[in-house]
């Protein structure tokens, strides 16, 4: 997996996001968890993610607070950025969730439904003093367990199909799809052809059967 934008910008998005939580809480004095609603809502979360330029690496942490409020119809601009001697643990959430975004190219919306922005917060502990890529395994951790279906499975059940019957129509062997939905087998290796006509009989895009963890 490659990330979900250019290598080259992930550093100055991980700045960016850890002092837009930092500001948020410290300086506009609100809730971790009510701010990235509104991070979420207001679309600057989707230009973050899919690697806009001018959000990640156009402007500040504070600047990108600003822009969510402004883009909710409020303008907080008149509250000035007091600059913490030491990183704070808002901080250290967005650097280090903006990471497990970039690796897994799964959607903030999608990560939070999951897995909480306070629950993320909570792994400061012991998690900062470690390599990301334990971090990024303990998220993996919590997003699979509390997502426990696959979006194969997701998907054929929202289609109203059994295992049998998707089989019969995609023209693939039933145990081959009982071990994808089971993680026995991992889709995102799966043959091409293999996601085309699974995704055709769906009625989704062939990407939607992909499973955002870090491999």
């Amino acid at each position: 997996m490659t990330g979900a934008y250019d290598k080259s910008y992930l550093e100055k998005a991980r700045t960016a996001l850890g002092r837009m939580l930092d500001f948020a809480v410290y300086d506009l004095q609100l809730d971790i968890g009510d701010f990235f609603d509104k991070f979420i809502i207001s679309g600057v979360a989707k230009d973050f993610e899919s690697g806009d330029s001018s959000t990640i690496a156009g402007k500040s942490g504070v600047e990108l607070a600003y822009d969510v409020f402004e883009r909710m119809g409020e303008n907080m601009r008149n509250i000035k950025p007091r600059y913490m001697q030491d990183r704070s643990e808002e901080y250290w959430t967005g650097w280090a969730l903006a990471y497990y975004q970039w690796k897994t190219a799964i959607p903030f919306a999608e990560i939070v439904k999951y897995i909480p922005i306070t629950e993320i917060k909570a792994l400061y502990s012991p998690y900062h003093e470690m390599d990301i890529r334990h971090f990024a395994d303990k998220m993996n951790e919590l997003y699979n367990t509390a997502k426990p279906e696959t979006n194969l499975k997701i998907y054929r059940k929202r289609a109203g199909l059994s295992q049998r019957e998707l089989a019969e129509l995609s023209d693939i062997p039933v145990r081959m799809i009982q071990h994808y939905e089971q993680r026995q087998k991992n889709i995102n290796k799966a043959q091409a052809e293999y996601l085309v006509s699974l995704a055709r009989v769906l009625n989704c895009n062939a990407e939607d059967l992909i499973e955002h963890t870090v491999i």
